[in-house]
């Protein structure tokens, strides 16, 4: 993965929820294939839009404790938070960047 922040159990406080900016987390496991396949649009929108909104990604099977916290119980499954809330929980593949911009822009509406 090309310079995309990795958040893990430990640093899912500091990294996302104490996040200055909005923060969108694609929760993902090596083992799944739709989550290898958005993969790619995921890296290219982290580097786009660095700085504006934070991008990472968890993996759930070497950090099993944040997404039941979150009620991730299918992958992919994306979640965007602002300010340490829960604001939208994208579920599934099968997205284009426009497709995830548009809801990210939704999402963070006024941000």
């Amino acid at each position: 993965m090309a310079d995309v922040p990795i958040f893990t159990d430990d640093n899912f406080k500091a990294e996302v929820l104490d996040s200055d900016i909005p923060v969108v987390v694609d929760f993902w496991a090596e083992w799944c294939a739709p989550c290898r396949a958005i993969a790619p649009t995921i890296e290219a929108l982290s580097a786009e839009l660095a700085g504006k909104i934070k991008i990472g990604k968890l993996d759930i099977t070497a950090n099993p404790n944040t997404a039941p916290t979150y009620g991730v119980t299918a992958i992919p499954t994306i979640l965007l938070f602002h300010k340490g809330e829960l604001v939208e929980r994208l579920v599934g593949g099968g997205k284009t960047a426009d497709d995830f911009k548009r809801e990210f822009s939704a999402a963070f509406e006024g941000v």
